[in-house]
């Protein structure tokens, strides 16, 4: 039983520092691997241990993207509403900022065109993404549309959004 505890503790603190070094990609994986070497020896049965890690891996990458994808609708969000405000041709900042400094984001939005379509007024916008809180920092721009809804101005292209953001939008 002492060996089974020091081999739990010792996945726990191997996993502990997996994470930190890592970054949040890779929770899942540790995750799993934690509750696989711990069911594994506290049921002394590697198939359980392997399935059980298997579940737990699948769990945590899910729950990690709905989260990762919440955090990036709030910069869209933050973008949209902005870019709806400005009339043609002004430029305003932007900033989301995050209970946890996670996926914090600022930048420049700058309203290029506004047009009608069958469905809705749109406008196509510029906006950059600031690398860092330090003056001079790198900025990268980017082309998106909005358009506008009963519920106000929302996110209207993919493009854009997924160089920005990956396939998480």
């Amino acid at each position: 039983m002492k060996h089974r505890l020091e081999a739990m503790l010792t996945a726990g603190v191997v996993a502990s520092l997996t994470v930190m070094m890592s970054g949040c990609a890779s929770i899942g994986a540790v995750a799993g691997a934690v509750a696989a070497v711990s069911t594994g020896a506290v049921t002394s049965n590697p198939a359980i241990g392997i399935g059980v890690g298997i579940a737990v891996q699948a769990a945590a990458d899910e729950a990690v993207k709905r989260v990762m994808k919440s955090l990036h609708g709030d910069q869209q969000m933050a973008i949209a509403a902005t870019a709806g405000e400005l009339p043609v041709g002004e430029t305003k900042p932007w900033r989301v900022k995050h209970v946890l400094p996670v996926e914090n984001g600022h930048g420049e939005v700058r309203v290029l065109r506004e047009f009608d379509n069958a469905l809705a007024t749109c406008r196509e916008f510029a906006f950059s993404v600031i690398a860092g809180e330090k003056p001079g920092a790198a900025a990268d721009w980017f082309v998106a549309s909005i358009c506008k809804d009963q519920d106000g101005w929302k996110w209207a292209t993919a493009e854009p959004a997924v160089e920005r953001w990956g396939t998480l939008q």
